[in-house]
């Protein structure tokens, strides 16, 4: 399927309006995950020209995006990647977790960034950074694109790693999203030990679901479960 490539509008937008520098695009990977971390990638690229074929990661197929994973790895201006556990994520809910992620990354970064790009609608990350927010900006954002890319070439080698030993649930193949071998092993072997353990799944496998997890939301917080929903393996 044709679609469009990213751009440095809204990197060039941020530079005039706020006197930004360095921009940092930020994405994550793993939020709808029923196993593993929850992996951010913050990437900066500066205005040049970016490599042929650069888009979202969803959009690529598995053997183009590593390979133009490695290609960025060298084109980048710097990357750093943040990653919170399955414990974290069952302690904090998703919204904090991925906040906590995100942060890691921005401050593995060489140089603190003067904005960030953040893929999506709603601001997970907050004071002191300055974030813009752009629906689909791993589609039309090149430093948001790059680190997509890159937080999804990580995290799926970081699960198949995490599948030795546990070859029944396929995490080389599904990065621990519910896809039917996963379900199946799930439901006959019980959670591994980089499974979610708050996540509703369990809910529908009684013979587990004395080892659920029960965090008490943070009040006002609406959000925590959307993370839940994304089956986009």
């Amino acid at each position: 399927m044709p679609y469009e490539s990213p751009t440095h509008t809204v990197e060039r937008s941020l530079r005039a309006t706020t006197g930004a520098k360095i921009v940092a695009g930020v994405d994550e990977v793993g939020r709808g995950a029923w196993a593993g971390p929850v992996s951010v990638c913050a990437a900066v690229t500066g205005l040049r020209r970016a490599p042929e074929g650069l888009t979202d990661s969803k959009l690529l197929a598995p053997k183009r995006r590593t390979a133009l994973a490695g290609e960025l790895e060298g084109w980048v201006t710097a990357y750093a990647f943040g990653h919170s556990s399955p414990e974290e994520i069952d302690d904090l809910g998703m919204t904090a977790a991925l906040r906590l992620a995100a942060v890691r990354a921005l401050e593995g970064l060489p140089v603190r960034p003067d904005a960030v790009i953040l893929d999506g609608k709603h601001d997970y990350l907050g004071a002191p950074w300055k974030v813009r927010t752009v629906i689909k900006g791993d589609q039309s954002c090149v430093c948001v694109a790059a680190a997509s890319v890159l937080a999804k070439v990580r995290r799926d080698a970081m699960m198949a790693e995490l599948g030795v030993g546990h070859e029944d649930f396929c995490f080389a193949d599904n990065a621990g999203y519910p896809s039917p071998a996963h379900q199946a092993a799930l439901a006959e072997r019980g959670p591994t030990p980089y499974h979610r353990l708050s996540w509703a799944y369990l809910d529908a496998l009684p013979q587990w679901q004395h080892l659920k997890k029960v965090r008490v939301p943070v009040r006002g917080n609406v959000t925590e479960v959307e993370g839940q929903l994304g089956f986009d393996f």
